[in-house]
């Protein structure tokens, strides 16, 4: 079968040519712009990658098109599938017909830490040696590519709330059908997509709706949006997971039948953590199952770390063997991932795409450097890219996202509803704001000092910031810094 891609280069797209490549397909693919690293990565594979998006690309006809969720009735590829009469598909209808249809899905679905939990999952089941099968939204360091079809009846899939398709408006997750789903939370996002958060919570519903009886959902105490999406109807079994919860409760949550995870910190930035499990009884038995001593700060990724356990546990995955596994867990690339060190000043690279997940890895990262490196100085620099940041609708939770940091920059975005001026303006840290991203670059090789953690925080290149941040902090002689 000749399968061509209609935006190839995006992280799910190019993941999906991967798997059809795997499954002996010949594979080509389009899109606006061709680039590293995913280009790369596909043209190592074989995969003819084509740039922009024209009729001619699609001569000789392929057999079936698969049709990504950024292209749109106008784009002269979609136009021409559609005149010839090409048969055509949604990524997630493909990957639910040709890859899921025979697997045990265990998806990972919510508004924040798809891909951290995904990674986290897939590794888990990696290191009990049960090869599985993965789709991930991004580059996990304990594999070598995004996505794979494994050698087992496992298949992890990070589970998209974004629309399949111009002719499918379905969230991507209501495809997979998974028989373990972590819900891992759930907030107002892709305000481009949903007119509000009635409207993710629909899709939820839908989600929570294919699930079977003989599944398991697993998700996070007290979180209010998913209560009221599982309160609207769930047939499937349940497990529940909170951090520092007291004891009777997680009795209470756990009697009957049920199970509850809980996370008791060991220090303030969630790098060491005792997992506790309270289950199997009407009392609600409990077993200390480990304690997990990693790199990783921030409780978002203890919650990450338990939605992951909880999971493995469920297809039959030894505690202590995940724990082990976390252990050994390398992280996500852009996941405050550290780019570099120049002059005693560190560079990472965060994706942030919201105000909740800015704010969790702000406050991780500070009490991680309050414990181990005796309050050096934290710097956000942040480029509000996502259409929800641009749109204005976080514009009062963004200010208090960011009170960890002790220095804020931002990014004028252009054309955009967030007020800008008024973020700086009722910063309770210092904050300033550029519109160019060299003025940026400028004035973080004027006011960073030795011992400063620079955390760059975009959902995007970011205009190569991190790479020219590096460079110009080599230039800066270092007897003109300011000592930590």
């Amino acid at each position: 079968m000749n399968v061509h891609i209609l935006g190839i280069c995006g992280t799910f797209m190019g993941s999906l040519a991967v798997l059809a490549k795997q499954l002996g397909y010949r594979v080509s693919g389009s899109d606006a712009n061709v680039y590293p690293p995913m280009s790369t990565q596909l043209e190592e594979q074989g995969i003819q990658l084509m740039e922009g998006f024209k009729a001619e690309h699609l001569q000789p006809q392929p057999d079936l098109v698969i049709i990504g969720n950024a292209l749109s009735r106008g784009n002269s590829a979609v136009e021409y599938v559609l005149r010839e009469g090409i048969s055509y598909t949604s990524g997630p209808q493909w990957l639910a017909q040709f890859v899921l249809h025979d697997k045990w899905v265990l998806g990972v679905a919510g508004t924040h830490g798809k891909t951290s939990t995904s990674s986290m999952l897939a590794w888990i089941l990696e290191y009990a040696g049960l090869k599985p099968g993965y789709l991930i939204g991004g580059v996990c360091n304990n594999f070598a590519s995004s996505a794979t079809l494994g050698d087992s009846t496992f298949f992890v899939v990070e589970a998209d709330e974004y629309d399949s398709a111009f002719f499918d408006k379905r969230s991507k997750f209501v495809h997979y059908a998974p028989r373990t789903a972590i819900l891992n939370n759930l907030e107002f996002d892709h305000a481009d997509i949903f007119e509000n958060l009635e409207a993710i919570k629909k899709q939820f519903h839908h989600l929570v709706r294919t699930v079977p009886n003989n599944g398991l959902i697993i998700s996070p105490h007290g979180e209010a949006s998913l209560e009221m999406v599982l309160g609207m109807g769930c047939w499937t079994p349940r497990q529940q997971f909170g951090i520092s919860i007291p004891e009777e409760i997680c009795r209470k949550l756990a009697a009957n039948g049920g199970v509850f995870w809980n996370a008791l910190t060991l220090d303030a930035q969630g790098g060491k953590f005792e997992l506790v499990k309270y289950g199997h009884g009407s009392t609600g038995e409990v077993i200390k199952c480990a304690t997990i001593d990693w790199e990783f700060s921030g409780l978002h990724n203890v919650n990450n770390a338990m939605a992951a356990v909880a999971a493995a546990h469920h297809i039959g995955v030894d505690v202590a063997t995940a724990c082990e596994a976390l252990m050994e867990f390398k992280g996500v690339k852009r996941r405050l991932e550290l780019r570099g060190e120049v002059e005693g000043i560190k560079v990472y690279d965060d994706f942030a795409h919201h105000p909740t997940a800015i704010e969790s890895t702000l406050k991780g990262m500070a009490a991680k450097l309050e414990a181990e490196y005796h309050g050096a100085r934290l710097i956000a620099v942040i480029e509000p890219r996502s259409n929800t940041m641009k749109l204005g609708i976080h514009q009062k939770d963004l200010v208090l996202a960011v009170q960890a940091a002790d220095m804020v920059v931002w990014q004028k975005p252009e054309q955009s509803g967030l007020d800008i001026n008024s973020l700086v303006a009722d910063s309770e840290v210092p904050a300033y704001a550029f519109t160019e991203v060299d003025q940026i670059v400028y004035f973080l090789k004027e006011n960073s000092q030795v011992g400063d953690h620079i955390v760059v925080m975009s959902n995007g290149g970011f205009g190569g910031i991190h790479e020219k941040l590096l460079i110009a902090l080599g230039k800066t002689p270092h007897s003109m810094r300011g000592k930590s």
